[in-house]
């Protein structure tokens, strides 16, 4: 398996800069994963697709504001880092830009003394680890000084940083949003929840690798990102009452597929904890607990696009996209959402 089998022309002003003002408003491309048949909606009709004794499995992780540019110490150039992963004691993971000057030792400020991190380690994919020193509570002092780390393809100022963040956004640790989730208001899960639907919350907090696109020739040779994941018990309890009354598991975005997945075992239970998971599903992989899919359009050759072709089958998927482009729906984190249903 290729990965430029998952190529396909993408337009850029199919590109979306900024979320809608209403959020269910997006366009919602309905597709079949059996048949292949397309429908085109608007997004607060999902309620259409749904019925009682569904679990709709959410992913309430919230995006941190990892974006920090500051001073080199001693020279005042500019330096740009990207919270990725919390290590411990003050230490985090991050991306630095530019890299030369990030040596070891080095010392970077940030708003004005408020914040001073000190690179400890250079690993091996480039990324540093930085110990970072200041008074009072972390979280407050970065979220005085971050800024959104909306993806390289948006190119605009997000003017109010909760619209990169669900209505349902509770536990920190995201370099990025679960973008599925944007669609959804308040009014609309009441809805759902008023239908019957069941609602399981878990939690996977989404790291860059997302974006990063597939490098290798061939699909199978690509390393997957490592991101933590966290099923409480009650949680994974509704997930798995849904599967034993014969009901449909449906999860809203990537995320939330890749932690059911990732925590069940291969009778299609899932099981409460937490860890790190790297999985990576492409066409072939055998689904254990999803049943239909809530998501966005993805980039070209990218690892999502193989997870939901893996589900609908790469010809319905890319086929799917090819509609989605002659009738100009918006593309990515701001743009519109697709829901892979089942004849079920």
């Amino acid at each position: 398996m290729k990965t430029k089998d998952f190529d396909f022309y993408l337009p850029e002003e199919l590109i979306a800069q900024d979320p809608l003002e209403d959020r269910s408003s997006s366009r919602l491309l309905v597709l079949n994963k059996e048949t292949g048949d397309i429908e085109h909606q608007i997004f607060h009709n999902i309620i259409q697709y749904l019925r009682k004794g569904d679990c709709l499995v959410i992913n309430n992780t919230k995006v941190i504001p990892a974006r920090l540019i500051g001073e080199k110490e001693g020279t005042g150039a500019k330096i740009e880092l990207l919270l990725l992963k919390r290590k411990e004691n003050d230490i985090w993971e991050t991306l630095v830009k530019p890299g030369k000057k990030a040596k070891v030792g080095t010392r970077v400020v940030f708003g004005d003394g408020l914040l001073i991190g000190e690179i400890v380690d250079v690993l091996d994919e480039g990324n540093r680890l930085i110990q970072f020193h200041y008074n009072g509570i972390f979280e407050e002092i970065l979220d005085r000084l971050g800024q959104m780390p909306l993806p390289p393809y948006i190119t605009h100022q997000l003017e109010d940083k909760n619209r990169y963040q669900t209505v349902y956004a509770k536990y920190e640790g995201s370099a990025a949003a679960p973008t599925a989730g944007l669609h959804f208001t308040k009014e609309l899960l009441k809805q759902i929840e008023d239908m019957g639907v069941v609602i399981a919350n878990v939690t996977l907090h989404v790291g860059l690798g997302t974006f990063r696109p597939v490098k290798v020739d061939d699909v199978q040779s690509h390393h997957m990102h490592s991101e933590f994941y966290l099923v409480e018990e009650e949680e994974a309890k509704k997930i798995n009452d849904t599967k034993k009354h014969g009901n449909r598991v449906i999860c809203v975005g990537t995320t939330s597929c890749r932690t059911v997945e990732s925590a069940s075992d291969e009778n299609g239970m899932v099981k409460a904890g937490s860890g790190d998971t790297e999985i990576f599903i492409y066409p072939g992989y055998k689904f254990k607990v999803l049943d239909a899919l809530i998501t966005n359009f993805h980039l070209p050759e990218s690892t999502l696009l193989m997870l939901v072709s893996a589900l609908a089958g790469k010809e319905h998927i890319m086929h799917a996209y090819d509609i989605a482009v002659k009738e100009k729906y918006r593309f990515f984190s701001f743009g519109d959402a697709m829901f892979i249903n089942t004849n079920d």
